[in-house]
């Protein structure tokens, strides 16, 4: 397997820590997403169908969109979700959740404060941070049953999307509630586990 990405995109760590978490083995490749689209390096401008990382080609077949992905590595390894079809539809369950709420208010707050001068507008702002203070407390509520993780004693994909940007609060400038915290530090204590920017196959 192939993985483009960049260490500064939550979705391509999504993706590098369900490998690591695996265990399975992959070449990574950064992309510099500094470069206009069209000037991005072969083959990544012509496998990645909508120019965005993350990108993984697996036995010459690329898929994209990060959570599509982590999809794609639950059903072919078996683990981290994939072990049974009824445990795959919860996962889903969780990623579409995932890609409409937390994965749409962080990655836009964290993007607008740390990469667009003078930062975000006060109105897109506010909402963003209304909206993520509802994930957030939707998340901690989840959690604070005494699971371990989001479907029960065992990782998931689920997981692994909805932690992606959450191990960079400071840069959001938001504080993590306890339960989440917990969970955050359950999964960085699992073997393979690698910060976001120790992206390293």
């Amino acid at each position: 397997m192939q993985l483009f990405g960049n260490r500064e995109s939550g979705h391509s760590y999504k993706v590098s820590l369900a490998l690591w978490l695996a265990g399975i083995a992959h070449q990574y490749i950064e992309i510099d997403l500094g470069m206009a689209r069209e000037a991005r390096p072969e083959p990544f401008r012509s496998l990645a169908k909508y120019g965005e990382v993350p990108l993984l080609v697996h036995a010459g077949q690329p898929f994209v969109q990060s959570n599509a992905i982590l999809l794609h590595l639950a059903e072919h390894s078996g683990v981290l979700g994939g072990e049974t079809p009824e445990r795959l539809d919860r996962v889903r369950e969780w990623l579409f959740w995932e890609a409409n709420r937390i994965g749409f208010s962080l990655p836009n707050l964290r993007y607008g404060l740390k990469f667009i001068d003078g930062g975000l507008a006060p109105a897109v702002e506010a909402m963003l941070r209304e909206r993520l203070a509802s994930d957030l407390a939707r998340l901690e509520a989840e959690l604070g049953d005494g699971r371990a993780f989001v479907l029960g004693d065992a990782p998931t994909v689920a997981d692994v999307s909805l932690c992606g940007y959450l191990y960079w609060p400071e840069q959001a400038g938001i504080s993590v509630p306890p339960a989440v915290q917990a969970w955050l530090k359950r999964i960085a204590s699992l073997p393979g586990w690698r910060h976001p920017y120790d992206n390293r196959a």
